[in-house]
């Protein structure tokens, strides 16, 4: 089993930053991509990006210039950094980790419990 524990959320103004990390427990971090994934209420789970094991990223077209996502192998850490925020981004953001990985929810095998980000106007 991997367990997976977000932090960083919090309430930002518009325009504001933040980075979120993902630490993973276990040591097999690197052979797995990870995801992040984000719901605000009354909305499906939508993806926002990932890493490969490579090192290797990408991001949804909405987000991209505004968020970077990275990975810290050494530290089994995965991190998002969202800048230029908007308060469409307000959600529940979770990561999760997949042996293949993709741009689905059925793809991860493993869910952190979320943490939430609320951008005001």
């Amino acid at each position: 089993q991997v367990q997976l524990v977000e932090s960083g959320g919090g309430l930002v103004q518009a325009g504001g930053s933040l980075r979120l990390s993902c630490a993973a427990s276990g040591r097999t971090f690197s052979s797995y991509a990870m995801g992040w994934f984000r719901q605000a209420p009354g909305k499906e789970r939508e993806f926002v990006g990932i890493t490969w094991s490579s090192g290797n990223t990408y991001l949804k077209d909405s987000v991209k210039g505004r968020f970077t996502i990275s990975r810290d192998n050494a530290k089994n850490t995965v991190y998002l950094q969202m800048n230029s925020l908007k308060p469409e981004d307000t959600a529940v953001y979770h990561c999760a980790a997949s042996r293949v990985g993709g741009a689905t929810a059925s793809a991860y095998d493993y869910w952190g419990r979320g943490t939430q980000v609320t951008v005001s106007s």
